[in-house]
C-alpha cells in the first residue's frame, strides 16, 4: 500500500523539473506536526498563472504512475482568487489518505503561508526563494474577528428560534439539523473567538487541539442528542452558553491572543 512519503516524493520528482513551477509545499497536519495514520495530504503548488491546467495534468500523470485514480473531485470555486483545487483518492492507498491539491497562481495574493494561521508548512522546493510567508496583518485580522462576532450575534438573534419552531411542530429531524447547523455551529465560532481568534473561521477543524479540554467535553455532550426531551434541554443549555461566551469576550484579550501589543 502506498504511503504518504512515497506519494509526496513522486510528486516532487515530477514537479520540481518543471520550469513554470515555483514552489511546492505541504500544509495541514504536517504544518502543525500532527500527522497520524488518518491524516490526509494538503499540498500546494505555485505556478505561472497560465500554467494551472498544465500543472494539474502533471500532477495526475505522477499519481497515475503510482496507482489508478479511484476518484477525483474538482472544486469549482475555491473562494480565493488565483487558487484552483482538486481532491484525489488513489486505488492503492488507505481510504483516509486523500490528496488535497491546490495550484496557486504566482500572482495570487493567497499563499496559505502565514505561520500564525497555517502553521509551519513543509517546503519540498522553493526555487530562488521567491515564495515567502507574508507578514500577518494582525490589525486587519482583529477587525475581521470583531465583524464576525457582530454577525454571529445578529444571526443568532434572528434565526436561532427556528430550532424551537421545529421542536414545537414535532419535527425532530429538522430540529436536530438546525440545532447542529445553527445553534451549535454559532456557539463553536464564538468559543473559537474567545479562545483562539486567529482560527476564528476554522469551523470544526482542530477543535480538540485548540479549545480547552473541559470545553470540548461539554460540546461533545451537547452534540449527542438521545431524544426529543434531551434536545430541548440541550438547546436551552447551548443558548445560555452562547450568551455567556459572548459576554465574556473582551476586545483587548482578542487583540492579545492575535498578537497585537
Amino acid at each position: 500500500m502506498l504511503t504518504r512519503d512515497v506519494i509526496i516524493q513522486t510528486l516532487v520528482n515530477a514537479l520540481k523539473p518543471l520550469d513554470y513551477a515555483h514552489a511546492f509545499y505541504e500544509g495541514g497536519a504536517a504544518a502543525f506536526n500532527r500527522v497520524d495514520e488518518w491524516s490526509d495530504i494538503d499540498l500546494y503548488l505555485v505556478v505561472e498563472d497560465e500554467k494551472v491546467n498544465e500543472a494539474f495534468l502533471a500532477v495526475e500523470k505522477a499519481l497515475k504512475s503510482l496507482s489508478s485514480i479511484k476518484q477525483k473531485l474538482d472544486v469549482q470555486q475555491t473562494g480565493w482568487p488565483g487558487v484552483s483545487q482538486a481532491f484525489y483518492k488513489l486505488e492503492d492507498t488507505s481510504e483516509y489518505l486523500i490528496i488535497d491539491f491546490c495550484v496557486l497562481n504566482f500572482s495570487s495574493s493567497e499563499t496559505f503561508l502565514e505561520p500564525e494561521i497555517h502553521g509551519n508548512v513543509v517546503f519540498y522546493f522553493n526555487k530562488s526563494g521567491k515564495i515567502k510567508p507574508p507578514l500577518l496583518d494582525k490589525v486587519a485580522l482583529s477587525k475581521k474577528v470583531h465583524e464576525r462576532l457582530d454577525r454571529l450575534q445578529s444571526r443568532f438573534a434572528m434565526f436561532n428560534i427556528f430550532v424551537q419552531k421545529e421542536i414545537n411542530r414535532g419535527h425532530q429531524i429538522e430540529a436536530i439539523g438546525l440545532y447542529h447547523g445553527l445553534t451549535l455551529a454559532t456557539l463553536v465560532e464564538a468559543l473559537r473567538i474567545k479562545h483562539n481568534p486567529i482560527h476564528y473561521n476554522f469551523k470544526m477543524e482542530y477543535l480538540h487541539y485548540e479549545l480547552p479540554s473541559d470545553v470540548t467535553k461539554k460540546l461533545e455532550r451537547l452534540y449527542f442528542v438521545k431524544d426529543a426531551k434531551d434536545l430541548q434541554e440541550k438547546y436551552y443549555e447551548a443558548i445560555k452558553w452562547f450568551h455567556r461566551t459572548i459576554e465574556a469576550i473582551d476586545q483587548k484579550e482578542i487583540e492579545r491572543l492575535i498578537g497585537i501589543r
